[in-house]
């Protein structure tokens, strides 16, 4: 059974839809990477998997339970977890209490589990004190991922991870991301490094005007003429 299923979605934010029949499906240990020009509903397929926007068409399934239009509150429980883009930390907050803020939803002893992040990324261990506004581009994007899997998630989902930042932080956040796969985390990204990012990813989706173009592993998706030529550039 997949983790996370979409059939058919349709929806936007009022007015033509974005996505004119999205079709996705993974499992727990996939890592799903989401590509296309831009336009394409890439970042609006997150948004509709979360409750961010409405669907008007079409059925998203999670761990077994339909959940379309269901709102975040209701979703982070049940084990799924979003980082978006832009404004994904509280600057003013030390790094330690960005993370906390992950567990809001937990009732239990989160220590463990913020143990296990500081493991993933151990450079946010060294700066927990700091306000997260002080990091660089690349660890503030640690911090918002370690913030997301703070709650236990059993998918991840990652809006352009490695947007902005340096050659070096893409490689060590893809790293991550491959790492926190292995653990036991299903991951759906969306992401403009495509060739890198499909170059990991055990299920890719191509998509165009709102609709999958292309569907396979990512490294079929890399090899494929079509595929090269029109979305990886040649």
């Amino acid at each position: 059974m997949s983790l996370i299923e979409l059939k058919h979605v349709v929806g936007g934010y009022g007015g033509a839809p974005i996505l004119n029949g999205v079709d996705i499906a993974i499992e727990q240990s996939d890592i799903g990477v989401i590509v296309g020009p831009n336009g394409a509903g890439k970042s609006t397929t997150l948004k509709a998997i979360f409750g961010l926007l409405k669907v008007t068409g079409g059925t998203i399934t999670f761990a077994g339970e339909e959940i379309t239009n269901s709102l975040p509150d209701r979703l982070v429980p049940r084990g799924l977890s979003f980082v978006p883009q832009e404004k994904n930390v509280f600057t003013s907050m030390s790094v330690e209490e960005n993370l906390e803020m992950g567990a809001f939803t937990r009732r239990d002893d989160f220590s463990d589990t913020m143990a296990w992040v500081y493991q993933m990324f151990p450079v946010l261990k060294e700066k927990r004190r700091q306000p997260a506004g002080e990091l660089s581009g690349g660890q503030r994007q640690m911090v918002a991922m370690g913030r997301a899997l703070m709650s236990k998630p059993k998918l991840l989902m990652l809006d352009e991870p490695s947007a902005g930042l340096s050659p070096r932080y893409v490689i060590e956040i893809f790293e991550t991301i491959v790492r926190v796969n292995t653990e036991g985390v299903g991951i759906l990204m969306v992401e403009q490094n495509a060739r890198q990012a499909l170059a990991f990813a055990s299920r890719g989706f191509v998509l165009a005007n709102g609709q999958n173009r292309f569907t396979g592993t990512g490294p079929e998706l890399i090899a494929d003429p079509e595929v090269a030529r029109s979305f990886l550039g040649g």
